[in-house]
């Protein structure tokens, strides 16, 4: 085992005998150190303060010579004293009208999917139905149902076919028309969950019967 000597206690190689008779070191405090610290801080507070109200009054000097003298016009009045407003229906509901009117482009309030579901009406409106085409009077659009019966009774003009001798050149190649795999429409999540809801509430009447 490691013998325990005392001259290894002694500090830096002092001679200097410690005073444990007080239980605790002294030599370690300095109240002067403390009181500096405490000074210092006190000043610095102080300065900060006074030079944070001096650019304060620099700035409202400024902002009131832009301003102007303040007349029965610009009176500062304590808006504390008005209290809290009643709450007025009226103003409620034009509110909610001039946002439901606020002009495009709104800010998206469903992650877009009921913009989505619009689109897709609009787009069955106008697949689906007669409809005027702006700006071109005489002309009308015709469902897509009827246009596919009048492209089977009449079909469709032939374009005339390319040579047939015609030298490729390199990487270029014939092009063909390939069938899609699907329509290239599908509808959205939401919608088909707004098509099963309204669907189950025409069903409940009949089932209620």
């Amino acid at each position: 085992m490691p013998e325990h000597k005392d001259d290894m206690l002694q500090s830096h190689g002092s001679n200097e005998e410690i005073d444990a008779s007080h239980g605790y070191e002294q030599s370690d405090v300095r109240v002067t150190g403390i009181i500096v610290f405490l000074t210092a801080l006190a000043i610095f507070v102080a300065v900060t303060g006074i030079l944070c109200y001096g650019i304060g009054k620099i700035i409202n000097a400024e902002l009131n010579k832009e301003d102007g003298k303040n007349s029965k016009w610009t009176k500062t009045v304590d808006v504390r004293q008005l209290g809290n407003l009643p709450n007025s229906p009226a103003l409620q509901s034009k509110m909610a009208e001039l946002t439901q009117q606020f002009p495009a482009p709104r800010v998206q309030t469903d992650d877009g999917n009921q913009d989505v579901a619009d689109l897709h009406t609009r787009e069955d409106l106008l697949l689906n139905f007669y409809s005027r085409v702006d700006g071109q009077p005489g002309k009308v659009r015709i469902p897509i149902d009827r246009a596919i019966q009048l492209i089977a009774q009449k079909g469709l003009p032939v374009a005339q076919a390319a040579p047939q001798n015609e030298t490729l050149l390199t990487g270029d190649h014939k092009p063909a028309v390939h069938s899609p795999l699907t329509s290239g429409f599908a509808r959205t999540a939401y919608e088909l969950e707004l098509e099963h809801g309204e669907g189950a509430r025409a069903e409940r009447p009949k089932a209620e019967k």
